[in-house]
């Protein structure tokens, strides 16, 4: 039974109650109010600021790890153990081969002679392996001496020597389609030039050119697929097998583009000889070409500490990149301005959030 009078009637909207039922701002006795400081509503002006958190650097942990690794020479020893295992691993096997075609020949000479058959096939593809590592490295070799000849002709300033290796250049890129244009005018200009400068200059021009640009997107494209993984997958060693991957594919891709198309142990031996000169230069740690303000510092810790170390990871395969352009170039940069890492980085991170590639 409700003790409410039924005659009073309902409010209809909210109701307000009253803490203070005096006039605004002073009590009952006509005097002001006032609020003990901890009665007072905390305010965000009077907030204390939020700490600043002291995160170390994105230092590229696994770029450095890569570059440690590929950069190490092993120890004669090493070198004798695993070429010894090596060789007693291979006669091991042959002798097993040996044995077990010749028993199946005399249990079951049909069976024996299909088997034998398919052992003479594995060996003449493991020739035409051979053969083609072999003259990866022959192209490699070819490279190096036209850059080491260019020097040469720089240095002397050898005109004879310079229309020499222009002949050679033209001949090394006669099939390649994007230099078509570019062997015309060399064609039509170069009798025009009358100093070894000037005439390898316009070789780099008309020849060189649009190859660059080429190994210059393949160095972003590693730089964006490095900096991804990195940021994305959260795993220890996931970071360093993709880094260290993207950067054999990028180096031998940049080989092919000049010309040197380099097999698996060519890509290796490039791959060694280029991280070998950046560490020996220091050139893979932080520091220059503005790589610090651009690819991390503490800005970038304090946001996402995988973000800055993905940035800091492309940032260094760009480096590395550019160095493998250098080693790749049959000649010089000369009156071609050399990549920059810090454009190359900018355009590889703008790529992430394009919708298709220009």
């Amino acid at each position: 039974m409700s003790t409410s009078d039924p005659k009073t009637p309902k409010p209809k909207g909210p109701v307000l109650i009253d803490l203070e039922p005096t006039e605004s701002g002073k009590r009952s006795d006509g005097k002001a109010k006032t609020r003990a400081p901890e009665d007072v509503a905390p305010s965000p002006a009077t907030a204390p600021p939020v700490p600043d958190l002291d995160l170390p650097a994105p230092t590229g942990q696994a770029m450095q790890t890569v570059a440690t690794l590929a950069a190490r020479r092993p120890s004669r020893l090493a070198r004798w153990f695993w070429g010894l295992l090596g060789a007693l691993l291979t006669a091991v096997l042959s002798i097993a081969a040996w044995d077990f075609v010749t028993g199946l020949i005399a249990r079951n000479p049909y069976l024996g002679y299909g088997i034998t058959t398919l052992i003479a096939v594995l060996a003449l593809i493991c020739m035409v392996i051979i053969l083609r590592e072999l003259a990866a490295f022959s192209r490699l070799a070819r490279i190096d001496k036209l850059h080491l000849q260019a020097d040469e002709v720089l240095a002397n300033h050898d005109l004879a020597g310079a229309k020499k290796l222009v002949t050679r250049l033209t001949a090394l890129y006669r099939g390649r389609e994007e230099t078509r244009w570019g062997r015309d005018q060399l064609a039509q200009r170069q009798a025009e030039q009358f100093d070894a400068d000037a005439l390898l200059g316009l070789a780099e021009t008309a020849l060189l050119a649009p190859l660059d640009t080429l190994a210059q997107r393949e160095v972003e494209a590693a730089a964006r697929q490095v900096a991804t993984i990195t940021t994305l997958v959260p795993l220890a060693l996931a970071d360093v097998i993709a880094a260290l991957t993207s950067n054999i594919r990028m180096i031998r891709r940049i080989a092919e583009v000049y010309g040197g198309r380099s097999g698996t142990l060519g890509s290796w031996r490039l791959m060694r000889a280029v991280l070998t000169h950046l560490v020996a230069t220091g050139a893979v740690a932080m520091g220059d070409d503005m790589l610090g303000s651009i690819a991390g510092g503490n800005l970038l810790a304090k946001v996402s500490r995988r973000f800055g170390e993905g940035i800091v990871n492309g940032a260094l395969t760009a480096r590395v990149g550019v160095a493998a352009i250098e080693v790749c170039r049959p000649l010089p940069f000369r009156r071609e301005k050399r990549p920059s890492v810090s454009k190359l980085i900018g355009r590889a991170l703008t790529g992430l959030f394009n919708k298709s590639d220009s």
